[in-house]
C-alpha cells in the first residue's frame, strides 16, 4: 500500500488520497460530488464533539419519513453509530468521519492530519503493520481514506461474513494505535516523496498552494493538506501521539454502516468492540475568523509549465448560510459542462482558454470559490483574465436566465439520486450531512431546498461574491518565457 497519492484537483481539489492504485471510485471522488454537486461542502458547522456520555442514546426516526428505517445511537464514550440497512447486496460499507483535518493543524506539525491517513494502516495492537489490508482483502473487501481541511475518512468496503472482524480492526486502530519508529519514519518518506509528485512537480497544484496561502491570511485553510516540506521532514512520535490521542478518540468521530445489516447487530458488536475505548478531552475549537478581505491580491509564479495558467479565488459565504444552496448552483453553472458560462465565454468566443473549471470547497468555516483556468498560448494570461473578470461582473450584473439555473438543478438532482443508488453513495451522503450540517436527516430534505432558490438569489450570491475587493488572483508564466511575459499580466507581481 505504498502507491500514496494526491488525489488529482482535476478530480477534486484540496482533498488527499491515501492509495493513488485503486480505482477511482465514490470513495475517493465521491468526496468531490458530497462536497460540491450535493452542496455538502456549503454545509452548516457543527457543534464541538462533545465528551463521554451519561449513557447510550438512541434516536428512532418517525415511521414513513424518508430513512425511516435508518437508526443511530451515541454510546458512552460519545462515539455515534449510526446503521442504514440495505439488503439488496450481501456487502457493507463502513465510512469512519473524524472531524479533523489541515485546519486543526499549526506551524510545525502542517500535515499530520495526512500523516495519519497512512499510520492508521500501519499496525495496531492486535494487528500488526499489513494485517489490515491483508486481512481486508482476504475477506474479499477493500479500503481507503481521505483528508480535507475538516475531516479525515476511512472507508471499507467487505461482505457481510468479515462483518466482526472488521469492527474488531477499526477498534484496534482507534484504542491502540502503533507508533514504530521504523513506520514513522517509512511513512515520513512516503508523504515527503508524495509531496513532490503531487504539488511541487505539478504546475497547477503548486499555483492553487500559493494562492490559498495568499487568500487567507490568519484562518489555518491557508494550511496545504499535505503539510510543508520542512514540517513532514521533522514531525516527531511525541507530536504524533499527542495529535491521536486529540483527534482520533471515540467522542471525535462518527461511524456510518450502510449495507446488509441491522441496527441491532451492529451495536451489539459496537457495545462489546467500540465503546470500552475511553473518551478523550473535547478538541480545542477553532477560534480564528478569516478578516473581510479589503483589496485584490495578486500572486506570481515563474515556474516550468507547458502554458501559462490563471487561477482566481473569491471567499464564500457562510458555510450552511441561507445563501449555500445559490452559491452551489452558481458554481454549477458557470463551469459544469461545455454549455456553461465561462466555457462558451472564455473557450468558445473569446478563444483565450483552452480548459476552465472552479471547486467551492467550504466545510465546517467559509472557504473559496476557485477559477482555474489554462489560458491558450497564443493570447495569454492578460487576456484570459480580462475575459473572465468581465464574464464574472456580467453574472453579478445581469444574473442568470432560468434555463441556466434550471439545468444547474437538474444536474444536482441527477446527482443526488445517483449517490443514494449504492452502499457506498448511502454512506458517504449520509456521513457528510451528519457530520456538516449536525443531522443527517437533512439529507431528504436537500431536493426541497435546491428546488427553491430562485435566479435572484443566485444573482445577490455572485454580487457577494465576485466584487473585485474579495479576489485574490493568481498566474503561473512558463519559466521559460518568464521575461517576456513579466508585463503581460495586468498588475503582475512577484512571488
Amino acid at each position: 500500500m505504498s502507491g500514496n497519492a494526491f488525489v488529482r484537483r482535476s478530480l477534486c481539489p484540496r482533498l488527499a488520497s491515501r492509495d493513488a492504485r485503486r480505482p477511482a471510485r465514490a470513495s475517493r471522488v465521491g468526496a468531490c460530488l458530497a462536497l460540491t454537486w450535493l452542496g455538502f461542502a456549503s454545509l452548516s458547522a457543527i457543534p464541538e464533539p462533545a465528551g463521554a456520555q451519561p449513557r447510550s442514546k438512541q434516536v428512532l426516526p418517525k415511521r414513513g419519513q424518508p430513512g425511516a428505517e435508518i437508526v443511530a445511537r451515541t454510546f458512552k464514550n460519545g462515539l455515534k453509530v449510526i446503521v442504514w440497512p440495505d439488503h439488496d447486496i450481501p456487502n457493507v460499507a463502513l465510512y469512519t468521519w473524524y472531524r479533523v483535518g489541515s485546519r486543526n493543524e499549526a506551524p510545525g506539525i502542517t500535515g499530520i492530519s495526512h500523516f495519519f491517513e497512512h499510520m492508521m494502516f500501519n499496525g495496531s495492537k492486535q494487528f500488526p503493520p499489513g494485517e489490515f489490508d491483508r486481512v481486508m482483502e482476504a475477506a474479499g473487501g477493500a479500503n481507503n481514506a481521505w483528508t480535507s481541511q475538516d475531516v479525515t475518512v476511512y472507508t471499507d468496503w467487505f461482505a457481510r461474513s468479515a462483518l466482526e472482524i472488521v469492527v474488531r480492526m477499526e477498534a484496534d486502530r482507534i484504542c491502540c494505535l502503533s507508533f514504530d519508529s521504523t513506520s514513522v519514519e517509512s511513512e515520513r518518506g512516503v508523504v515527503s516523496s508524495e509531496r513532490r509528485t503531487a504539488v511541487d512537480n505539478s504546475a497547477r497544484d503548486f499555483l492553487e498552494e500559493t494562492v490559498y496561502a495568499t487568500a487567507f491570511v490568519a484562518h489555518p485553510y491557508q494550511i496545504p493538506i499535505i503539510g510543508w516540506p520542512s514540517d513532514i521532514e521533522r514531525w516527531e512520535i511525541a507530536d504524533l501521539q499527542s495529535y491521536f490521542r486529540t483527534y482520533y478518540a471515540p467522542n471525535n468521530a462518527t461511524m456510518l454502516f450502510v449495507g446488509d445489516v441491522t441496527p441491532a447487530q451492529i451495536f451489539t458488536l459496537a457495545e462489546k468492540h467500540l465503546e470500552p475505548i475511553p473518551a478523550q478531552p473535547r478538541p480545542a475549537p477553532v477560534r480564528t475568523v478569516e478578516p473581510p478581505q479589503t483589496g485584490e491580491r495578486r500572486v506570481v509564479v515563474r515556474r516550468p509549465s507547458p502554458v501559462p495558467l490563471l487561477q482566481m479565488a473569491f471567499h464564500a459565504g457562510p458555510a450552511g448560510g441561507p445563501e449555500a444552496e445559490a452559491e452551489d448552483l452558481l458554481e454549477t453553472i458557470l463551469t459544469s459542462g461545455e454549455s456553461s458560462r465561462l466555457y462558451r465565454r472564455m473557450v468558445d468566443r473569446d478563444q483565450v482558454a483552452v480548459g476552465v473549471g472552479s471547486y467551492l470547497q467550504r466545510g465546517f468555516d467559509p472557504g473559496l470559490l476557485l477559477v482555474y483556468v489554462t489560458v491558450s498560448p497564443d493570447r495569454g494570461a492578460a487576456a484570459a483574465e480580462s475575459s473572465l473578470v468581465d464574464e464574472l461582473a456580467r453574472i453579478a450584473r445581469e444574473g442568470v436566465t432560468e434555463a441556466e439555473l434550471s439545468k444547474a438543478k437538474t444536474m444536482h438532482h441527477a446527482a443526488y439520486w445517483r449517490a443514494l443508488k449504492t452502499i457506498d453513495g448511502k454512506a458517504e451522503a449520509l456521513g457528510s450531512y451528519e457530520v456538516f450540517r449536525g443531522d443527517y436527516k437533512k439529507l431528504f430534505t436537500a431536493p426541497e431546498r435546491y428546488g427553491k432558490v430562485t435566479a435572484k438569489a443566485v444573482q445577490e450570491a455572485a454580487r457577494r461574491i465576485f466584487d473585485e475587493r474579495n479576489r485574490t488572483v493568481g498566474l503561473l508564466i512558463p519559466e521559460e518565457a518568464a521575461e517576456a511575459s513579466s508585463g503581460g499580466a495586468p498588475g503582475g507581481g512577484k512571488k
